[in-house]
C-alpha cells in the first residue's frame, strides 16, 4: 500500500515555512497531496484558486511540482483524507501556542477517522517564526517579503494589496 499523506490548510499565502514542511513531507511519504481548505471563516485574502495557483508556482520556483499534488476541498479534513485514500494527516507545528489548537485537531480527527494519524513536523529553525498573517501584514505595509515567499507568491502579494489600497 502507498503511503499517502495529505497536507492540509488554507495556506494564504503559502510561505516559504510551508514548503519547507511539503520538502520534508515528501521524503516520509510516498505521496504527498497538498489540500488546500475553502475555510470561509478565515476571510482569506486571496481566493481557492488564487491559492491554489500559487502554491502550484511555488512548488515549480523549488523544483517540488512533479513530487506532490495539489487540491483543493470545501468538506472536513477527515472526509477529504478518506476520499484521497490518506493514511496521515501531515501538520507543521511552529510555536508552543499551535500544540492545544493541534492536539485538538488531531484527536478529533482520529475519533471521525479512527484509521487516519497525524504527523507533526517542526520547521527548519528559519521558519519557526513564520507564518501567513505575518506575510500578509508585512506586506501590506510595504514591507519586503522576499525572504518569507516565493518570487511568484510576492509578486501576488504586491498585486493583490496594490487592488485594494487603490479601491479605498
Amino acid at each position: 500500500m502507498i503511503k499517502k499523506a495529505i497536507y492540509p490548510g488554507t495556506f494564504d499565502p503559502v510561505t516559504l515555512g510551508h514548503l519547507d514542511i511539503v520538502k520534508r513531507g515528501i521524503e516520509i511519504f510516498q505521496e504527498l497531496i497538498i489540500g488546500i481548505a475553502e475555510n470561509p471563516k478565515k476571510k482569506p485574502l486571496f481566493s481557492l484558486e488564487e491559492r491554489k495557483e500559487m502554491f502550484e508556482e511555488s512548488l515549480k520556483e523549488m523544483g517540488l511540482y512533479s513530487k506532490v499534488k495539489v487540491k483543493t476541498f470545501n468538506s472536513l479534513l477527515v472526509e477529504f483524507a478518506k476520499e484521497e485514500g490518506a493514511v496521515a494527516i501531515l501538520r507543521g507545528i511552529r510555536i508552543i501556542s499551535d500544540m492545544d489548537h493541534e492536539f485538538t485537531m488531531a484527536s478529533i480527527n482520529r475519533k471521525l477517522y479512527p484509521e487516519i494519524e497525524t504527523v507533526f513536523l517542526m520547521p527548519s529553525d528559519e521558519y519557526a517564526y513564520l507564518s501567513s498573517s505575518v506575510v500578509r501584514e508585512i506586506a501590506f505595509y510595504g514591507g519586503d517579503v522576499s525572504q518569507f515567499v516565493t518570487e511568484f507568491v510576492e509578486r501576488k502579494l504586491k498585486e493583490k494589496i496594490a487592488r485594494i489600497k487603490g479601491a479605498v
